[in-house]
């Protein structure tokens, strides 16, 4: 891997970490500002930490090793940089199932952006398609059924990935729900709930969040060295959001969509990867930016 390589990898990582973490930091800026001084220094300093370290760091260490089990701990975070041939086939020979139980997460993902969650429409069919949400479980289920038939044919642990990763999803997905209603009670009850309990809401919060963060990153590399960097590069940009610039940001009303299209083409990188296609280093990044400029532009000229 030269260095023009990794430092596109390491920019398309930290600006994928960034847009896909704006909610994250909304959520943040609004339980903080219900919080004392002493609690919200704390959580913006350690809760840093935590989040670029143990969730941001760990957790892609953790799946590259849960995956590949023999490469053990030390080999599972220097695997990409490994001159040894058996931890390469060992790296190629478990990265389809990583790689399809991330593909699934985030083609999911974005189906039910554009299906459920309320938005602002940024292009045209996102209304229509918005308005036709009773279809979503439909399309998500036979896109499932269709990909786990093709994988089967392959290896049933293929198989197995993608049912991972839907389950990955509708895990994720009751949590975030549980947390807008927490968050609500929070904005409602603010001196009734003690800091305390707030802070450990925002880390479960981050926890959850990051789990976008951490499986599309896949798509840009297995590096996990490289991933933590860009990662934690994003997590930092993320804070400096919610600490002074949270309200400019809410104002680009369509960073939101730039995330979720580039979820959608980080998404069918991995599955395609999954299945055996080479797929350039350079696309992932590449591709994360210019979505995320067309849609950084848009938000600009609908504030003028």
């Amino acid at each position: 891997m030269d260095f023009l390589s990794i430092i596109l990898i390491i920019f398309g990582l930290a600006l994928f970490e960034t847009v896909s973490s704006v909610d994250n930091a909304i959520i943040n800026a609004q339980v903080l500002s219900t919080m004392g001084e002493k609690a919200k220094k704390w959580f913006l300093t350690w809760g840093l930490l935590v989040a670029v370290f143990v969730v941001r760091g760990a957790l892609p260490w953790l799946i590259v090793w849960a995956v590949s089990p023999g490469l053990g701990p030390v080999g599972s975070l220097t695997a990409t940089f490994s001159g040894d041939p058996r931890v390469t086939e060992s790296i190629e020979s478990s990265a389809p199932m990583l790689l399809i139980a991330g593909g699934v997460f985030m083609i999911f993902l974005f189906f039910y952006w554009l299906f459920l969650e309320p938005k602002y429409y940024g292009l045209i069919g996102e209304k229509f398609i918005h308005s036709q949400g009773v279809w979503f479980y439909a399309i998500i289920s036979i896109l499932l059924s269709i990909i786990v038939w093709l994988a089967l044919k392959v290896n049933p642990l293929l198989a197995f990935g993608a049912v991972l990763g839907s389950t990955l999803f509708f895990i994720t997905h009751g949590f975030r729900e549980n947390a807008e209603k927490v968050e609500k009670q929070l904005e409602g009850k603010s001196g009734a709930i003690t800091d305390t309990s707030k802070v450990f809401f925002l880390m479960v919060i981050d926890a959850t969040f990051s789990l976008d963060g951490v499986l599309g990153a896949f798509a840009f590399t297995l590096s996990v060295p490289l991933i933590l960097l860009g990662n934690g590069l994003g997590a930092v940009v993320v804070r400096q959001f919610t600490v002074s610039n949270i309200e400019r940001i809410k104002k680009y009303v369509f960073l939101k969509n730039g995330a979720m299209y580039s979820i959608l083409i980080l998404g069918v990188v991995m599955l395609l990867e999954a299945f055996g296609f080479h797929i350039p280093s350079f696309v992932s990044p590449i591709a994360t930016a210019l979505i995320v400029g067309y849609f950084f532009m848009k938000s600009r000229k609908a504030m003028i």
